[in-house]
């Protein structure tokens, strides 16, 4: 039973076929529900319902055995009362449209996509809201590389919903000794954190690729969630949501990973791999690489101070090199340590200060 009474949703679907689609479609067949996997891929479907395999996205994880996966749109979401929604940016409102006709007002959805929609800056959850009639809509996000998840290594995450039925059954259908639930009521800031984070794993991972060391790993990362939160903030988010786990939480094990996608991309370009080929390599979608040029765009037209987006913005789309993005950093002007305890005018205050006390002191 969830925090209303009712009992947790023992009928599941999930929309993709990629990794973390997989992984949490088998925690959830584990906990006992009936999950139903939509994919486009017939062979891949027929793989997972009778090899109990993903092999092209989990090859060496095997996966419940009752959970089944279709091509079927209509099969899949019968009478489903949670759907997880794993799909890419840039096909996610499509998908969406194209389910549409079997999603219901008392339908739990789930967006699990760290991105954001090129035509509209819409994050995932505002595409649930604009496209179904659902009343119950949240996200999922946090520190969940696919493959460990699906490992069954220790993992937590967050669903962020201002619905409290969502929050809870999220927990119930997914919560198990090696995956904790947490909730939040901020859907902006924790999707907007699991968006945002994934620029900065390119640039780790570049200096990364340049031999930078740990100092200067440390150095990024902490800018990052200055820039992620000064970012969010400006645009509605609370600031108290990039202290846990879909903010900071989300950043370290993105920036820290060699299994995660953007770091990959970002430790290629380093080493002088054409951006195309670095993402051609990689076999699947590395939401980073399109997030930096929009991000980029949304905090000129805004007048936010993101250094280090913009930074990567000119690596990648404006050929400038890897080595020039650190010097940007370096040479950019002064600002607080903690974003939000210092403002960015009284930084400009003490810097004037010191400025003019030097002047005076030379006359």
């Amino acid at each position: 039973m969830n925090e209303e009474g009712r009992p947790a949703p023992g009928r599941i679907a999930v929309l993709g076929g990629g990794s973390f689609g997989t992984a949490l479609a088998s925690i959830a067949a584990t906990k006992g529900a009936r999950v139903r996997q939509w994919m486009r891929d017939a062979a891949l479907a027929d793989e997972i319902t009778a090899r109990h395999h993903n092999s092209r996205y989990l090859p060496d994880i095997e996966l419940h055995e009752s959970l089944r996966a279709s091509t079927c749109m209509q099969w899949v979401l019968e009478d489903a009362e949670l759907v997880l929604i794993a799909i890419p940016s840039g096909h996610f409102r499509t998908v969406v449209r194209q389910a549409r006709p079997w999603l219901k007002a008392d339908q739990v959805l789930l967006s699990t996509t760290k991105g954001i929609e090129e035509s509209t800056f819409s994050l995932m959850s505002e595409i649930l809201v604009e496209e179904t009639p659902s009343r119950h809509i949240g996200v999922l996000s946090g520190p969940n590389l696919a493959s460990e998840l699906a490992a069954r290594h220790v993992t937590a995450t967050v669903v962020a919903s201002d619905d409290g039925y969502t929050r809870a059954a999220a927990q119930a259908s997914l919560s198990c000794d090696y995956f904790r639930v947490y909730a939040s009521n901020d859907r902006y800031g924790a999707e907007l954190g699991g968006a945002l984070k994934n620029i900065y794993a390119i640039g780790v991972g570049m200096a990364a690729a340049m031999g930078m060391g740990a100092n200067t790993k440390s150095m990024l990362i902490t800018r990052a969630l200055a820039e992620m939160s000064r970012f969010a903030v400006n645009l509605g988010a609370s600031p108290l949501t990039f202290l846990g786990l879909a903010g900071v939480g989300d950043l370290i094990v993105t920036c820290s990973s060699e299994l995660s996608r953007n770091y990959r991309i970002g430790f290629a370009v380093g080493q002088g791999v054409a951006l195309e080929d670095a993402v051609a390599s990689l076999g699947q979608v590395a939401e980073g690489v399109n997030t930096v040029r929009l991000v980029h765009e949304r905090a000129e037209r805004e007048g936010i101070y993101m250094p280090l987006a913009s930074g990567l913005y000119h690596v990648l789309f404006n050929g400038v090199p890897p080595s020039e993005m650190g010097l940007s950093l370096m040479r950019s002007e002064h600002s607080s340590d903690v974003e939000f305890t210092l403002s960015r005018q009284d930084a400009q205050r003490d810097h004037h200060t010191l400025s003019k006390t030097n002047q005076e002191s030379r006359s």
